[in-house]
């Protein structure tokens, strides 16, 4: 077995792996394959795009919109909650990084998101 440090996303993970002679992976080759895991789920529909010269809120993490405070057109201040993402059972309030106007909002209270969706357009 031969240890290793593997670090994924900022964490540091510590793995063993073991190391096969000749003869153990000639016998690992030859053995029938494991049955097939299970489909995955279809990804989600891609977020429409921003409109031009628009910039983009994005979500931090995978999860559920719980709910969206603002609408297109609205004007929002640096650190109002624009809308509340509950990932892993917990609510994490998305924040305006600056004053802005929004041109687009893509989520809907109840809809899923993956990491880097597009959630809020905004000037």
């Amino acid at each position: 077995m031969r240890k290793y440090i593997v670090k994924v996303n900022g964490s540091a993970y510590e793995v063993e792996i073991e190391e096969l002679s000749a003869e153990e992976t000639m016998n690992f080759e030859t053995k029938p394959a494991a049955p097939a895991a299970p489909a995955a789920p279809a990804p989600a529909a891609p977020a429409p795009a921003a409109p031009a010269g628009g910039k983009n809120i994005t979500a931090p993490m995978p999860g559920s919109i719980i709910s969206v405070s603002v609408k297109p057109g609205d004007t929002f201040r640096s650190g109002q909650v624009l809308l509340v993402l509950e990932a892993m059972k917990m609510e994490n309030e998305i924040m305006a990084p600056h004053d802005g106007k929004v041109l687009a909002v893509n989520v809907s209270a109840g809809a899923s998101v993956n990491s880097g969706d597009v959630l809020i357009s905004y000037e």
